[in-house]
């Protein structure tokens, strides 16, 4: 076990974020199937299960493997997906009190999301400086390697802003409430402006770097996370703000959830287009399974809890259908990347390291008995 978990990173975190989030979009869609509440609760279950199973396997990584710890954290690659462990728990914890609360009731759900919550916001607030610190000052990050990874953490706290506002009625009424709530507002500032900062070089990459290698591709479909959550965030500000924040704060926040939400879906919807365009491409060109195929889920599913927010603050059946369309996607995604996993997981194949290049014969300049330089 001990072996095994060498080369695990801190983007398999990304298969929880993608598991709890079909529970969380699947409870809040607009149509209501039978069964739906015991399904979605039992996915969130499996993501509360895969969640203690990688920190337990992550905490081992650390222990036995701190060589190997300590070059993920100084690798411009893979150290913004320390912003997944963050989203992780924020995400499991989420679900606990939107799903999981029909299996364990109301009171262990609030116990648990606010451990959850209080954990993953401290660890997102502190990747979303320490990283872009690692990457400017001991990674000496390339512009022109710039993915959608580099994103991710800085995404962690507009996490924790859409999914604070869930605790918002469990606490005092008063300053405690109306506290939680400014706080996510400014997570919600925080992420934003930075997102904003960055993804600038990844839309310049893309556009003049040209295509991503194969294997990162997928990642393309992470641009859709800040954007579809951003829009979850607001509509959720103006489902808890009134009666926590004084008029005309209140209703402020219900015109933001509007006039900040359709035009942000609209681009996310853009960008899901051009991702997808990308993919296609990708596919043609023999991409193959990789733990990056699990962008496809996390990000399309704030984009269905954003729709759902829209739905319910502009009335447009639009956003409902759009809603149930990108949850269909999500599960189809969802399922994909998990049966993928499962097998190279059974198989060894996604923890064995990486393999060695294939270091090709440098050429050599000989002369023949004909004098001829070959």
């Amino acid at each position: 076990m001990v072996t095994a978990v060498r080369h695990l990173g801190p983007n398999w975190y990304a298969s929880v974020m993608g598991t709890a989030i079909v529970a969380t979009a699947g409870i809040a869609l607009p149509v209501h199937l039978p069964g739906l509440r015991t399904i979605c609760a039992a996915v969130w279950l499996l993501s509360l299960a895969v969640l203690l199973i990688l920190l337990c396997a992550r905490a081992l990584h650390w222990r036995h493997h701190r060589d190997q710890a300590r070059a993920h954290l100084l690798d411009a690659a893979m150290a913004p997906f320390y912003g997944c462990l963050a989203m992780a728990l924020l995400a499991v914890g989420g679900g606990a009190l939107t799903v999981g609360r029909y299996w364990i009731g109301t009171t262990a759900a609030v116990a648990l999301d606010t451990v959850l919550f209080t954990a993953g916001t401290a660890v997102g607030l502190a990747a979303a400086i320490t990283v872009p610190y690692l990457m400017g000052v001991r990674q000496k990050a390339d512009p022109r390697q710039a993915t959608p990874v580099w994103l991710l953490p800085l995404v962690a706290p507009m996490v924790s802003a859409a999914l604070g506002p869930l605790l918002v009625p469990h606490l005092p009424a008063g300053q405690p409430r109306e506290t939680l709530l400014l706080a996510c507002f400014a997570m919600f500032g925080l992420s934003l402006l930075a997102t904003l900062a960055m993804l600038p070089l990844v839309f310049a990459r893309i556009v003049t770097g040209g295509p991503l290698p194969l294997a990162l591709t997928p990642t393309l479909f992470l641009v859709l996370g800040p954007l579809g959550q951003s829009t979850t965030a607001v509509g959720k500000f103006a489902d808890v703000a009134p009666g926590v924040v004084a008029a005309p704060y209140s209703q402020g926040f219900g015109v933001l959830a509007v006039l900040y939400g359709v035009p942000v879906m609209g681009f996310a919807l853009l960008w899901l287009g051009l991702a997808t365009a990308h993919v296609v491409r990708a596919g043609r060109h023999g991409m193959r399974f990789a733990m990056t195929w699990w962008a496809f889920t996390f990000p399309v599913g704030t984009c269905v809890t954003g729709a759902e927010a829209l739905a319910r603050h502009t009335g447009l059946v639009a956003y409902d259908w759009l809603a149930t369309g990108l949850f269909l996607a999500l599960v189809a995604a969802w399922a994909t990347a998990a049966l993928h996993t499962a097998r190279g997981v059974v198989s060894g194949a996604l923890l064995a390291g990486p393999r060695p290049a294939h270091v090709a014969p440098l050429p050599v300049r000989v002369r023949t008995t004909s004098g001829a330089v070959r």
